[in-house]
């Protein structure tokens, strides 16, 4: 990017120094001994703290009288630090019979900036000269784009439990811009007294700030001091050239203080024998118009606005979300919030849950404590939920009732999940799977402590198919026969488990077959019991450290 920037600088400069040629060798032809002012090319070049510029410039008197000149101006300035900038002007000046030359001026300027960015501008000034005073002052107005995105991050949305409710905050992402700034530069210098007023020999002062503008950005706002020394006739060259020593500084907050040392060499392009010999006031009519160096801009970091706070009502797949928090749900009224919440619809369970009843699933629901669930607010706003376990403690009344019934096509996800039982004769059971299909059972902690009679954790019957069973963990003790899942005249998936299961009076087993229709499975492992036994039926389940069956 360097390389190209460089070539298109010398391009630049190249195609600049033929077009002034091109119009100044047929202005300067034409240029007769009555004109008092001829065309000339400035060359400067300036050394600073902060970076090195060039400079040309080529001032063109377009008509004139004995006391008026309305002129053409022409710069191109560049610097080491990959920046260039062309200025277009056009200007009056007029020679007052009180000794102060007027003048009004504007420019169109055109800055490539060290960032890549094109800027434009409008610059109007007017002065008043005099042969000891100088007054000016200058308005700068961006035109068209004033800003230019450099970098940009997009914004992310995040979900956390807050209550019952999912909330997601959405920040509107940041991004880097560079603008240009308007303002105004004003200035006032004062001729020092050590020649004469005629003298080809000045040296002036000069002092005045300026201030910058745009909005989000810090103003750019100080003063301004700098010292000119002037020789009107310059050794091997003809009347009409100048050289000028400058040195200046000028602080603002932004940008710290700069500080310039220059030299500036004035090349008439008129024929030495058509120059006239002018006066101090008159050879200020061709003064180098001074203003602002640069198309003013700033870089800045901001925020795309504040962040956006709402509560998740789905899942990003469409399903309605409803959160139930032991805090404001109690485990009485368990089942039937979940009942309430619907068929296809997700339920996210918070906190810990003492129940007496079953909690029946409906079809297409997911109830889940412990994972990842992708979230979507009503603006259409995206975040991924990490949640905690959340654990439902029944003691279910009656033979054979279980804390969780599933339902077609339902979930049950990252709970712990435990049934005591409850009655005289409870055989208490963790989750029941009874004549249904595709239904998920996975990553659950379920634990059935029953102290009189027979305990299962999962019991799946009555021709339930496509049923999966994942990475659970079983925990089940009785006096008589203790089971970690019981299949019986179905078919299931049953994978990556760990088995503990210990009674007392009975027979302790994994898994128990009631001539299944189907099995199959693999990775599970035995903690504590045997593995399979009952009535084999179709399909095979592996065991890490035990016999398949």
């Amino acid at each position: 990017m360097g390389a190209f920037r460089n070539l298109t600088q010398r391009r630049f400069i190249t195609a600049f120094l033929a077009s002034a040629a091109l119009i100044a060798l047929p202005v300067a032809a034409k240029a007769q001994s009555a004109d008092k002012w001829g065309a000339h090319l400035d060359l400067e070049g300036k050394a600073g703290t902060d970076r090195n510029l060039g400079e040309g410039d080529l001032f063109l008197p377009l008509a004139q009288t004995d006391t008026t000149l309305v002129f053409g101006d022409m710069r191109m300035r560049f610097d080491d630090q990959e920046s260039s900038e062309g200025n277009i002007g056009l200007g009056v000046r007029h020679m007052l019979s009180s000794g102060w030359n007027l003048g009004a001026y504007g420019y169109f300027d055109r800055r490539s900036t060290e960032n890549d960015s094109i800027f434009s501008q409008a610059t109007l000034g007017l002065e008043a000269l005099s042969t000891d005073w100088d007054v000016r002052v200058n308005g700068y107005l961006p035109l068209g784009d004033d800003s230019r995105t450099l970098a940009s991050t997009p914004g992310i949305s995040t979900a956390s439990l807050s209550g019952a409710i999912v909330q997601v905050v959405t920040t509107q992402g940041s991004f880097v811009e560079e603008r240009a700034l308007g303002g105004f530069d004003a200035e006032v210098g004062w001729r020092l007294p050590l020649f004469d007023a005629e003298a080809d020999r000045q040296l002036r002062f000069y002092v005045g700030g300026y201030r910058f503008t745009a909005d989000g950005l810090d103003d750019v706002t100080g003063p301004r001091a700098r010292l000119d020394f002037t020789m009107q006739t310059v050794p091997f060259l003809w009347e009409g050239s100048r050289l000028t020593l400058g040195a200046e500084i000028q602080h603002d907050d932004p940008r710290g203080t700069q500080a310039f040392a220059g030299l500036r060499l004035r090349i008439p392009l008129q024929r030495e024998d058509d120059a006239p010999t002018l006066t101090a006031l008159e050879q200020r009519m061709t003064d180098t118009v001074v203003r602002d160096i640069d198309i003013v801009s700033q870089t800045r970091s901001a925020s795309r606005g504040a962040d956006i706070i709402e509560a998740a009502t789905q899942t990003a797949s469409g399903q309605a979300l409803a959160v139930l928090d032991s805090a404001t749900t109690t485990g009485a009224n368990l089942p039937s919030a979940i009942a309430a919440a619907g068929a296809n619809s997700t339920v996210l369970l918070s906190g810990t849950f003492a129940t007496a009843a079953t909690a029946a699933l409906q079809p297409g629901q997911t109830v889940m404590g412990a994972g990842t669930l992708s979230v979507r607010t009503p603006s259409g706003y995206a975040a991924t939920l990490t949640t905690a376990a959340a654990a439902v403690n029944g003691a279910i009344p009656g033979s054979n009732a279980p804390t969780f019934r599933l339902a077609n096509d339902s979930t049950l996800t990252g709970l712990t999940i435990s049934n005591v039982g409850a009655g005289v004769i409870p055989s208490p059971i963790g989750v029941d799977v009874d004549g249904i299909s595709n239904a998920t059972i996975s990553n659950n902690s379920i634990t059935v402590p029953d102290t009189f009679a027979n305990g299962y954790g999962i019991q799946i019957t009555n021709g339930s198919t496509g049923i999966k069973v994942l990475n659970n963990a079983f925990d089940v003790t009785s006096p008589g026969p203790a089971v970690g899942i019981a299949l019986s005249a179905s078919d299931a998936t049953i994978s990556d488990n760990s088995f503990s299961t210990a009674s007392s009076g009975g027979v302790a087993r994994a898994v128990s077959l009631g001539n299944p229709t189907g099995m199959s499975g693999s990775g599970n492992t035995i903690l504590s019991g045997s593995t399979c036994g009952g009535f084999p039926g179709a399909g095979s389940l592996s065991f890490t450290n035990a016999p398949s069956c």
